[in-house]
């Protein structure tokens, strides 16, 4: 009994206090980072709609793999298995979850029409922690990045270092 308590507590204060978590879906190939807030015992996500974070697959009464890193060495904590609950748009436990999400969001591009999108167009799941902590690799889980539209920069323009780091004339 102690030794689940402890579980329960360091499950909670590290997903609190950590800015991202990781998830995968059952069956997923790789785990996606997530914002996050830990709400009445459990970690509330928001995302799959325009603009917002995209969500692994994850089914309502499903399973899923958290796992916490550390907010300031960026490493792994613990990791936890979760049980997904999609909560209806409109309902209280909806309504309590979107208040919380809403004052992490950053950069929203419709600030207090937030949840009004939200409710048409996004997820919110409750990851609840379900079962005992899972335990922690010895080794590296580093994966290859998921694909994405996103491009690295291009080289850098040949005149460039020359403007950075000519010698300034003194003036006499």
């Amino acid at each position: 009994m102690t030794s689940e308590l402890l579980d329960q507590a360091l499950v909670e204060e590290a997903t609190k206090k950590s800015g991202l978590i990781w998830v995968r879906g059952a069956g997923a190939p790789a785990a996606r980072a997530l914002w996050h807030v830990w709400h009445e015992g459990a970690a509330c996500v928001v995302g799959d709609g325009p603009g917002e974070q995209p969500l692994p697959r994850l089914a309502d009464g499903g399973a899923a793999e958290v796992t916490v890193r550390s907010k300031d060495k960026g490493g792994r904590l613990v990791a936890w298995t979760a049980r997904v609950v999609e909560l209806p748009s409109g309902s209280e436990r909806w309504a309590a979850a979107v208040a919380e999400l809403k004052g992490k969001r950053l950069n929203a591009p419709d600030g207090e029409a937030m949840p009004e999108r939200w409710a048409r167009e996004c997820r919110v799941l409750r990851l609840e922690p379900a079962g005992p902590l899972s335990p922690l690799p010895d080794g590296s889980l580093a994966e290859a990045p998921l694909p994405t539209p996103a491009t690295t920069r291009e080289p850098i323009p040949a005149g460039l270092p020359r403007l950075l780091f000519r010698k300034r004339r003194r003036r006499g």
